[in-house]
């Protein structure tokens, strides 16, 4: 296992060891940082999503490319993205399988959110991959 597939969260009483594809999102309260994991998990780090954000570039590097910052509360990992409601101020993360999250998210930030796999989509195209 890749170090970079790790996040290492360590604060004086408590210390996360998290895969980091198994994190789905994390949500910001104030100046704390709730995570929810695949398997229904959640935890709670006392940094504010701008710590969080930067936590996850400095760890992680390139591996950190799986998360954006969607809105004011949230970073999600791009590879659970199932569906963007924008009418309905919606982002719905799911394995397809097992778990299932509704987030109510701006519809600018839906906006950009979308941007960035349509982006992606046509960069693809434009190689002459198959996505």
């Amino acid at each position: 296992m890749n170090s970079n597939s790790i996040l290492y969260i360590n604060f004086r009483d408590d210390f996360f060891r998290i895969n980091i594809s198994s994190i789905v999102y994390f949500e910001a309260e104030g100046n704390y940082t709730n995570f929810v994991l695949k398997n229904g998990t959640k935890g709670t780090v006392c940094m504010n999503l701008l710590q969080v954000q930067d936590l996850l570039s400095k760890s992680l590097k390139e591996a950190a490319k799986i998360f954006a910052r969607v809105g004011r509360k949230h970073i999600v990992n791009l590879n659970y993205v199932f569906q963007i409601a924008i009418l309905r101020q919606r982002l719905i993360l799911s394995d397809g399988d097992r778990f299932a999250y509704s987030l109510a998210i701006s519809k600018d930030a839906l906006k950009k959110l979308r941007e960035i796999f349509v982006s992606s989509k046509a960069a693809v195209a434009e190689r002459g991959d198959n996505a």
